[in-house]
């Protein structure tokens, strides 16, 4: 791969797992090798790690430390393995789809035993509008929440007055990230007909790094005229894509002046840069390169002509933006959400920071507010300071929602002096679904030590209580069998089975204690 031309204006540092040997990685890592560390590292000179032979600096000044370097050869490690793993799961993932399908539509495993012998089974197809991802088949519930304070007779909710902390806001924020492992045809199909809203679009995005469509978003409206709401929700980590997972692990960054030190991969996602030339992060990002708009996309100077990578292909930052203000002039009283569950947590928080950064504040007054849930980490302390001063005032509009020892939010790695920093308001719910709010959640780097017994303790009583749910809170509660041997699995791998979305939905619809007040619609 070729190198980058270094940009003196602007700070990065690229963690490039696919370079060097694990040679290399035990000599960077025991002996603090200049070389071998340089074959992974790759940096700006400026206010970031200087590669060759000079010091190596991290944030707050001073040399990389042993717990540094065993943090980013870590990350290179379980990279690797995800890379080498990447096909077989990539094929292990779509036989357990189409498989998964097959039950489903031939009515499990009695129903699809009774057509075979018959000669009439059913095959899936996928893309289709009965093709559920895995995702979906975890947690299969598609109906929106009901609370007593809703007449029994209401057919729709009524977000005429939604605010931010109403549960049936979570809860539709949820649902909605959620849903958004489906495709096109399945999202339209919940929305439209059983949420009785109205679907807007879906996007399949370009990721100019990773070279492909790799990024999806939809958006939806809580009715198609005079709508009070407008909601954008990004697809997370797909469970069987080795390229979703490696970013999640990634640790690689690019420094955004005046604003902080920005997760290179969630930036790629977006589709605004590529390490490959670092330099077009700053196009993307600078503000000044960008001219202030209004909702009707006009400047007093230039048309606003999206910069698309790749002629014809639509990233995802460019294409909601356009969307959504055409949305925002169609709908003049509507407020908009910005939600997405794992990776797509990281892609909400994201999106409105650029818009920030871009100066598109006539957008930004039409900002309700953000949901996110199991969000992975996406900048550093300056980056939080900057959008806690858009995002708190003179409420807050961005809440972070974390369910106990959930693997994906204690990533990546953070400590005293380390770069990635959570933001905003934390809603953290324990395997009893007890919320607190919080600055931080519990064991935030996860591999804490005391942290390690309880965590396997726990994930025993998760799967225990998975078989009691349907007994302790109703039939709506039932687990499925494809969710129990998650959790099955979650036993050797603590926190795994945590960031399933059922633990999610049911954090929203069961938790107690909460500090957000809750408002009726």
């Amino acid at each position: 791969m070729e190198k980058n031309s270094v940009d003196l204006s602007s700070s990065f540092l690229v963690v490039r797992h696919e370079n060097g040997g694990l040679w290399d990685l035990f000599k960077f890592m025991v002996f603090d090798n200049l070389e071998s560390g340089g074959k992974f590292l790759e940096s700006s000179n400026c206010g970031g790690v200087v590669v060759g032979e000079e010091v190596w600096e991290w944030e707050g000044g001073g040399e990389v430390t042993s717990d540094h370097r065993w943090v980013i050869v870590v990350s290179i490690i379980v990279r690797k393995i995800i890379k080498v793993l990447g096909k077989p799961m990539e094929w292990f993932g779509y036989f357990v789809e189409f498989f998964l399908n097959l039950l489903s539509l031939n009515g499990n495993f009695l129903g699809l035993l009774n057509k075979i012998l018959h000669g009439n089974v059913e095959m899936p197809k996928r893309d289709s509008e009965t093709f559920i991802s895995a995702i979906g088949h975890l947690d299969g519930r598609v109906d929106l929440f009901k609370i007593e304070t809703l007449s029994e007779n209401t057919k729709e909710h009524d977000f005429e007055k939604v605010q931010m902390g109403n549960r049936c806001l979570m809860d539709l924020c949820m649902m909605a990230s959620k849903l958004a492992y489906e495709n096109a045809k399945v999202v339209r199909n919940v929305v439209d007909f059983h949420w009785k809203m109205h679907f807007v679009d879906f996007y399949n995005c370009w990721n100019d790094y990773q070279k492909e469509r790799a990024t999806q978003v939809f958006i939806m409206c809580d009715k198609p005229k005079n709508a009070n709401l407008i909601m954008i929700c990004f697809r997370g980590t797909e469970p069987f894509d080795a390229d979703d997972w490696i970013t999640d692990f990634d640790y690689s960054w690019y420094e955004i002046p005046k604003l902080g030190k920005v997760h290179m991969g969630f930036l790629e996602a977006l589709g605004l840069g590529n390490r490959a030339n670092t330099s077009t992060f700053q196009n993307h990002l600078q503000a000044k390169n960008v001219e202030p708009t209004n909702l009707n996309g006009e400047s007093s100077r230039s048309t606003d002509k999206e910069p698309f990578p790749v002629m014809g292909e639509m990233t995802a930052y460019y294409a909601v933006r356009r969307k959504l203000r055409n949305l925002l002039k169609e709908h003049t009283n509507a407020k908009f959400v910005v939600t997405g569950h794992s990776l797509g947590g990281a892609l909400a928080i994201l999106f409105p920071t650029v818009l920030v950064l871009h100066e598109e504040k006539e957008v930004m007054k039409r900002l309700l507010g953000i949901y996110t849930y199991g969000q992975p980490r996406v900048g550093n302390r300056q980056l939080g300071r900057f959008m806690e001063a858009h995002l708190e005032n003179p409420v807050s509009k961005y809440f972070r929602v974390v369910y106990c020892n959930d693997l994906v939010p204690r990533l990546p790695y953070d400590n005293k002096t380390f770069l990635y920093k959570h933001f905003g308001v934390c809603l953290y719910y324990n395997s009893l679904y007890i919320e607190q709010n919080v600055d931080e959640e519990p064991n935030p780097n996860y591999f804490g030590y005391r942290f390690l017994i309880p965590e396997y303790l726990n994930a025993m009583w998760e799967l225990v209580r998975s078989l009691t749910m349907r007994y302790m809170y109703g039939p709506g509660y039932k687990e499925c069998w494809e969710s129990f041997m998650l959790r099955m699995v979650g036993l050797a791998i603590p926190g795994l089975a945590d960031h399933s979305p059922v633990d999610y939905v049911n954090s929203v619809r069961l938790g107690r204690t909460r500090s957000v007040e809750m408002i009726s619609l």
